[in-house]
């Protein structure tokens, strides 16, 4: 038996290595640890790492994006409280809020038992396992992806219809996702696609291409759409948070005329260059402040 000795222990050393290298049960999480988590991804398995600083953002900060924010309020509420639900999809212009107002749902209802998981879009082929791990907790959970696009055949895209609607398993109830993106059907268009369009009579059959995009942006049941501000609701913006931010009771016209100046240069009129513009500006005016006090 000495002869085979070392047979056995190359054996064992063989299947050691084996068994780091197969895929790994997800550890669950602490869930009191925190109100949002990470998925993070391992060599063969992954793990939810808890958000430590937790962005504090309300709803009443985001100005300019009212109707939307009665439309995800609504839906969260339903959810939270147990009722049925949908899947979310906000699209539109950058800057206007589409992943803030995700946040800031998370802040309002994470003390009634809400938690949020953030998948990044590489990651989704993991989503049955998030969905699986979660399944018999106690809290009622939004898989957050943001800034969501890719082609069909990424993995990550069968797995996020899979899971949105089309396993043979039901997704579990105490599940919603909740995706931002550019673009409304996910996936970028080409011109060779529009001409796969057939007309039949006054009837439009798209083509097979557009069919699929189309397929995955329809299985989010409730679509939130976001679109480019004009001057006066930037102004309004800034004027919120210049007010909040350098706490100022009335925002004076040399400060909006500083404030269109910066969004000139920036190209572009969003919520996000307006809070970009008052933190500057409430910054510079603390600094000559702390100057002449000395």
């Amino acid at each position: 038996m000495a002869d085979w000795d070392p047979v056995f222990r190359k054996l064992e050393q063989l299947l050691d290595r084996a068994e780091r290298l197969m895929p790994q049960q997800p550890e669950a999480p602490d869930w009191k640890a925190s109100k949002a988590y990470r998925w993070r991804r391992r060599v063969n398995s992954g793990y939810l790492q808890p958000v430590t600083h937790l962005h504090k953002i309300g709803l009443a900060d985001l100005q300019g994006i009212t109707e939307q924010k009665q439309l995800i309020d609504q839906n969260t509420r339903q959810f939270v409280q147990g009722f049925t639900a949908n899947n979310v999809l906000l699209t539109g212009a950058k800057g206007t809020g589409k992943s803030s107002l995700v946040k800031a749902v998370l802040n309002k209802f994470a003390n009634r038992g809400l938690r949020l998981i953030e998948v990044e879009k590489h990651d989704l082929r993991d989503l049955p396992d998030i969905v699986d791990m979660v399944a018999q907790v106690p809290y009622r959970f939004i898989i957050f992806c943001d800034d969501l696009s890719f082609d069909a055949e990424e993995p990550g895209y069968k797995a996020l219809k899979v899971v949105l609607d089309g396993s043979v398993s039901a997704t579990s109830d105490n599940v919603l996702i909740y995706a931002t993106s550019n673009r409304r059907h996910l996936m970028p268009e080409y011109m060779q696609e529009n001409l796969e369009t057939k007309y039949l009579g006054e009837e439009i059959h798209p083509g097979e291409s557009i069919e699929e995009k189309i397929s995955l942006s329809e299985r989010f049941g409730l679509w939130i759409a976001f679109y480019p501000f004009v001057q006066d609701e930037y102004l309004e913006i800034v004027d919120y948070w210049v007010g909040k931010l350098a706490a100022m009771p009335e925002v004076t016209d040399d400060i909006r005329q500083e404030a269109l100046q910066w969004a000139l240069l920036r190209g572009s009129r969003s919520g996000r260059v307006a809070w970009q513009f008052a933190r500057d500006w409430a910054g510079r005016q603390r600094l000559k402040s702390t100057r002449r006090s000395k």
